[in-house]
């Protein structure tokens, strides 16, 4: 396929950036996207020119790294991949593509499509692990009965990867739908419910801080959400926040 190239550019993070277009030829309908990117790279890097950055990793869909913004769409025109797991048979021969980073005043740009999600390691670090005694006196969580429901519940949460398709997504850049996960997939489980009023107080309190927007459950961040997260999570959230918030 013959392709055109819409790549947003921008040298640092001080620097403005701005749209520079490109063509890409010879390229297989069985590439990945980053497989596509990476012989765009290597073609800038044989003209001189510097490579386009972008993050990327494990290729398999589970580190949440590849963050691209594809023809308006987080991780493309796909459903339920990310970006590393798009691939060049989802466009046609003399397709016009437009990439660009997730945007939101809590995402900086780095560089190109590189942007800094630091962010969501700083709202997992206020409150998405559990404390455990190791002193030898551990129970051992299999022997734990949980009710089914709820362990599916809690395992469908937990396979977020924080890749920031939510934030990218949303019109008001919220992180409700990765905050919420995080704190279900403690929440409902009993291994949780100890430091479940701290979690949920403080995760809200940090996502607040690192200025993201309010959810206005226009469900966009699940039709866009890689691992299709729920917006049944953003309630849970909600609720666990009130009890919280009553508890003092």
């Amino acid at each position: 396929m013959n392709l055109k190239l819409k790549i947003w550019r921008q040298a640092s993070a001080e620097t403005k950036g701005k749209i520079v277009t490109y063509s890409i030829s010879d390229v297989s309908p069985d590439m990945s996207f980053l497989e596509m990117m990476d012989m765009h790279n290597e073609q800038l890097i044989q003209l001189g020119e510097d490579p386009v950055a972008f993050d990327h990793d494990c290729r398999e869909g589970i580190c949440g790294m590849c963050s691209m913004f594809i023809n308006g769409e987080a991780h493309g025109p796909d459903r339920l991949v990310t970006t590393c797991q798009l691939h060049m048979r989802k466009f046609k021969d003399g397709d016009t593509i437009t990439i660009e980073p997730f945007r939101a005043n809590a995402f900086p740009v780095i560089k190109d499509l590189a942007v800094d999600r630091s962010a969501f390691d700083r709202i997992q670090q206020a409150g998405g692990f559990v404390s455990v005694n190791t002193s030898g006196n551990t129970q051992d969580a299999n022997a734990i009965p949980i009710d089914k429901h709820d362990a599916d519940k809690a395992f469908d949460a937990a396979t977020c990867i924080g890749c920031g398709a939510c934030v990218a997504s949303c019109k008001n850049a919220s992180a409700m739908l990765f905050v919420s996960a995080k704190v279900s997939q403690y929440a409902l489980l009993p291994q949780g419910r100890v430091e479940a009023t701290d979690r949920v107080l403080n995760m809200v309190k940090q996502m607040d801080e690192e200025g993201f927007g309010n959810c206005t459950n226009t469900g966009a961040c699940e039709v866009e959400c890689p691992k299709g997260i729920s917006l049944e999570n953003i309630a849970k959230m909600n609720r666990e926040y009130l009890t919280a918030s009553l508890k003092g």
